[in-house]
């Protein structure tokens, strides 16, 4: 992903400009328990290109195994996608797989 004019908020020494937090974490911690509404007369208009060049693929999956996932994934506070990717990362992390050449 590409971003103009974008700075990591973990890589500067001063803080964001409403939240005044120095992290990721800490913005959304901020923004979880502020509206934006409260806030909006001090936000002003941006632009920037995003370049999202991702992928999906959609595999079938019993349903009976569609469920289990679902409950799962809601009990960890995640998407079914989530932790699906999460899953299969951490299994192919047993495999040692060549990659496809193109």
């Amino acid at each position: 992903m590409r971003i103009a004019g974008f700075v990591w908020l973990d890589d500067i020494v001063h803080r964001s400009s409403i939240s005044q937090a120095r992290s990721y974490r800490e913005i959304g911690e901020f923004w979880d328990t502020h509206d934006l509404a409260d806030y909006w007369e001090q936000t002003e208009p941006a632009e920037f290109e995003v370049d999202i060049q991702s992928e999906v693929t959609y595999y079938a999956l019993d349903s009976t195994l569609a469920a289990t996932v679902a409950e799962i994934a809601w009990q960890r506070g995640v998407s079914v996608e989530t932790l699906l990717n999460l899953w299969v990362q951490e299994k192919l992390k047993e495999y040692t797989v060549q990659p496809v050449s193109a």
